[in-house]
């Protein structure tokens, strides 16, 4: 009896998970009584951002997605470019970040991702000052320059003279913690080096952004008891966010101690980092510059510069190196800017040389209409409302987008929607064309629209010149590209790749 009652109920699993998985491939998730559509949700995990564009294109780019009963997790999933237009902008005082957002996101703190209402506005200003003064720049472009001709260039040159094939991803994860340490808060913590050592804070930030992914697909109740109780995901949150504050706040205070001491840094010469900027003042529009407010800004910054340039850079040498024409194209574009008595031989490019490339500047949109570094977000109304496709809303759900989906989209790209095609970007006139934030979303849209564009493109543009110039990067034969499963899409196998030297 016991061994029928065994078989008995793995035959009732099998049949379960095949009417999920059939249900999926043939339209949309099936609604199950009490667990809503969320068992096809586990079922396709692992491809979650290509099967989440397979639904939307089946449904015509907006679904209503049904969670379990009384778990609050009820939303509406869209890439429609007006609805993304109506919440992100024509009406965005319906639809901050919302508490949801904040019990998902809490380990961000106060800082400017997580405010709504006026504590964003006061931080967004405060912030836009800060980032487009001279000052910052200046750091700006000698930190990426260093970074890559002292750092970058010779791990490069040592793994090409080795012939050793190096996982790039990782390298440009090093690069762009350390850039965005020592721009934040002057200190480089030394993650790229040719040992390529262990970095705790790095670590611990790769920790938090996987288990928020599993927040988004938990109900609350599961994961907050999984807290209470200090297993699975939300122990490795909890441990990833005390390595965090432990070592923001010993920046804080090693850079109090330095200011208190007169050691400040030659801000005419090399320009100056952001925590610097911020402990000049004391309050800032009403807001006390206390630790909490600190750590919470150094926080937000760090996930802003780190994660989403790292991304950006190997999602795009790796189409770059798979698309030879491609390639061709933007080593023409910088042969072109060399003057012609250095000739053909190894070099590292400016920030001001780059910044004015038309077809390098398109290649990257086009890598990030295909890859955005977030591939979703969410929102959540105040008060019900009906969007330009027609479909209601209420405040006990959840708005997302699906930015991954949105640039496979035919009816937004048309028919070539899923090729790497830079030309898309470039005008009949040879400029790069504007297309609408609300159709390419990678740099958010509205009033939240990313404060660090710019430097984002900076810092993509000179290391995408160095390594596309100066060496030939191949994927390793056999290794496997897909996408992980966390809020920043990074490839889940790393980018594997053997660098050959162009020039001796």
């Amino acid at each position: 009896m016991v061994s029928l009652g065994y078989y008995e109920i793995l035959l009732a699993l099998v049949c379960f998970l095949f009417l999920s998985f059939f249900a999926t491939i043939n339209g949309v998730p099936w609604n199950w009584p009490l667990v809503g559509m969320l068992p096809s949700v586990f079922l396709n995990v692992h491809w979650i951002h290509d099967w989440g564009t397979h639904v939307l294109r089946r449904v015509g780019g907006t679904f209503s997605f049904k969670g379990p009963w009384f778990s609050n997790m009820d939303m509406l999933v869209t890439v429609d470019p007006a609805n993304v237009h109506y919440i992100m902008s024509a009406n965005f005082s319906n639809f901050p970040k919302g508490p949801q957002f904040l019990k998902i996101f809490d380990f961000l703190g106060d800082g400017i991702f997580n405010s709504d209402a006026d504590l964003w506005r006061i931080q967004r200003k405060h912030a836009q000052l800060q980032i487009n003064h001279q000052r910052f720049h200046r750091f700006l472009v000698k930190t990426s320059q260093d970074k890559v001709e002292k750092w970058l260039i010779p791990i490069l040159e040592h793994v090409s003279k080795l012939g050793i094939s190096v996982d790039l991803q990782d390298l440009f994860q090093r690069f762009t913690f350390d850039t965005t340490c020592i721009l934040v808060t002057s200190y480089d913590p030394g993650c790229l080096s040719i040992d390529l050592p262990n970095v705790p804070f790095s670590k611990a930030m790769d920790d938090a952004e996987e288990t928020l992914l599993f927040r988004h697909m938990w109900p609350e109740s599961i994961w907050k008891l999984q807290s209470w109780l200090e297993v699975g995901h939300e122990k490795k949150l909890s441990r990833a966010w005390a390595t965090i504050d432990h070592i923001i706040d010993k920046y804080i205070l090693m850079k109090r101690d330095e200011l208190s001491k007169g050691l400040k840094s030659q801000e005419e010469e090399e320009g100056v980092d952001l925590l610097t900027s911020y402990l000049n003042e004391d309050e800032i529009m009403g807001l006390k510059c206390d630790n909490k407010f600190l750590r919470d800004t150094v926080l937000n910054f760090m996930i802003a510069g780190r994660d989403t340039v790292s991304s950006a850079l190997t999602w795009f040498l790796w189409l770059v190196s798979t698309h030879p024409i491609v390639e061709v194209k933007i080593r023409e574009e910088l042969k072109a800017i060399v003057p012609e008595k250095e000739g053909n031989k190894w070099r590292v490019f400016s920030i001001e040389e780059v910044s004015k490339l038309v077809y390098l500047h398109s290649a990257l949109c086009e890598s990030l209409r295909l890859y955005p570094p977030v591939p979703f977000q969410h929102k959540e109304p105040l008060k019900a409302d009906i969007l330009p496709s027609g479909h209601h809303i209420n405040p006990r759900m959840k708005i997302l987008f699906s930015l991954y989906a949105m640039g496979r989209m035919e009816f937004i790209w048309g028919e070539d929607c899923l090729e790497f095609k830079p030309e898309r970007w470039i005008s009949e006139r040879g400029t790069v064309k504007h297309e609408p934030s609300y159709k390419f979303l990678a740099f958010n849209a509205g009033p939240r629209t990313c404060l660090g564009k710019e430097v984002a493109f900076s810092q993509m543009k000179v290391v995408a010149a160095a390594m596309i110039h100066n060496y030939h990067v191949q994927v390793v034969e056999g290794h496997r590209v897909a996408p992980n499963v966390s809020v920043i899409l990074y490839m889940k196998h790393g980018f594997v790749a053997r660098v050959t030297k162009r020039w001796s």
